[in-house]
């Protein structure tokens, strides 16, 4: 049986200082694989999605184009650039050029700090597989995921029509509101980790730290080593924020057929869309790999395999858990795809300003005054700490006055309500009243007859009528 200590000696964690000896070459290198890896990731998750959601809804997906129709994204890349191009008359040329580019960009950009696995040798040079490394490597992703929101913004302005500057403002809202939330899910990943480096949060999640061992009643257990374990509500609300911050179903509401068309590049063709959908699938799979480097342990292999292979974390084997890792978190986006309907928009908004940031910021005020805890308080007085918090919070939610809701009126008290001049309104059993003016006409007629006489009321004899 391997411990902590040994996994960690098998796997070579790179340092910020790793990336400083890298030579010329190595980074080129290593720039064109990541430009590869990304590129061969998008079309295999276009045909992924495609292929899952047709065995979903129980229909055949693509199987005309390659083996098992395999190449169908391919194809569909290829012929893309050379369709024809429409801009319309409208359109600022200039930023409707840039905006599409914008969104490429930033996407690739995010990639530059997201770790594959440790150092290994490469043509005789000793390099990290991560192309770079800072200290604040986490801003720099928040930072090219806010910049992705300029690409979408400009798209539908710059298209100079009505559909796509809906879309764009809307995503505007949309990728601002819900990377707030992403942001503070993160904060408890720095709190625990100590650190904003990606390639360090993976390290820090190597094995369990004895400092952070709970005494209770001289049990020491040891916690788990993974965030999505540790930190399990910052993961969840990180993976809702994902889902909302790329637009995807069911929050895809920039791109929502019934209302804005196509959304923001409702106007693009050609060669500029297929960078608007190639960023879309890159930032799929960028918050994935983000979210394995955060919450799954990175590049480093589950416990079930490190506990009986040695050499499970040590040269390129990590890639592969790492790749695995970032399809089953893309299953889960197609999986929603498939399963749950588009939100309306209002609903979609106060979620993410009512609930998810609220929560966010007790987990974190929550997940503070635990560390401080186990820093300042010894010993089993920390169950006791637990104990009065919980105490206090169960009391204070038990207390906690209930909103009044609001008296619901009648309809008779609600029309009664209305001021004087207000439009007509309908009736509200659905049958429509006769017309005064027909009442007066039928008052005012005489009966007809037939025959030049009117019965009497006494008359019963045989008459013709």
């Amino acid at each position: 049986m391997m411990t902590s200590a040994m996994i960690l000696a098998n796997a070579q964690d790179p340092t910020l200082e790793t990336f400083e000896n890298d030579v010329w070459w190595i980074v080129l290198i290593k720039l064109l694989g990541v430009f590869v890896i990304l590129l061969l990731l998008t079309l295999f998750t276009i045909n992924y999605e495609r292929k899952v959601v047709a065995r979903m809804a129980v229909r055949p997906g693509p199987n005309q184009v390659g083996p098992k129709g395999w190449l169908q994204s391919l194809s569909d890349g290829v012929k893309l650039p050379f369709k024809e191009e429409i801009i319309p008359k409208t359109a600022d040329k200039v930023v409707y050029f840039i905006a599409p580019v914008i969104s490429a960009t930033v996407a690739f950009t995010a990639f530059s700090v997201i770790p594959f696995g440790p150092v290994v040798t490469m043509f005789g040079q000793s390099t990290a597989l991560q192309l770079t490394d800072v200290p604040v490597s986490v801003l720099v992703l928040l930072a090219c995921s806010s910049m992705a929101v300029y690409g979408v913004v400009l798209a539908g302005w710059a298209s100079g029509s009505t559909y796509p500057l809906l879309g764009g403002l809307r995503s505007s809202a949309q990728m601002i509101s819900y990377e707030v939330a992403m942001g503070l899910s993160i904060v408890a990943v720095f709190m625990t980790a100590g650190t904003m480096s990606t390639s360090q949060i993976v390290a820090a999640q190597a094995g369990s730290d004895p400092s952070t061992r709970v005494d209770i009643f001289g049990i020491q257990p040891t916690p788990p080593s993974w965030y999505a374990v540790l930190l399990l509500p910052s993961f969840i609300i990180y993976c809702i924020s994902a889902v909302g911050e790329t637009n995807r179903a069911p929050f895809d509401l920039p791109e929502a057929e019934s209302e804005l068309v196509g959304g923001f590049h409702t106007e693009y063709s050609s060669f500029k869309f297929a960078l608007f959908f190639l960023a879309e699938y890159i930032n799929m799979i960028t918050v994935s790999a983000f979210a394995t480097t955060l919450f799954l342990g990175g590049w480093r292999a589950p416990a079930p395999i490190t506990t009986w292979w040695a050499g499970a974390n040590s040269g390129y084997w990590p890639l592969l858990w790492w790749l695995g890792k970032v399809l089953i978190l893309l299953f889960g986006f197609i999986w929603l795809r498939a399963t749950l309907p588009r939100m309306r928009y209002d609903q979609f908004m106060r979620f993410g300003w009512k609930v998810l940031i609220p929560v966010n910021l007790v987990w974190i005020l929550f997940l503070a005054g635990v560390r401080v805890t186990n820093t300042r308080v010894e010993g089993s007085a920390r169950i006791v700490v637990y104990i009065v918090a919980a105490v206090l919070v169960l009391g204070i939610a038990l207390l906690w006055p209930a909103s009044k809701k609001a008296r619901v009126y009648s309809i008779e008290e609600q029309l009664a309500a209305r001021p004087p001049g207000s439009f007509p309104v309908p009736p509200m059993d659905l049958q429509v009243p006769p017309s005064p003016r027909a009442r007066r006409a039928v008052a005012e007629r005489q009966p007809a007859t037939v025959g030049g006489t009117t019965p009497s009321p006494d008359d019963t004899s045989d008459k013709e009528v």
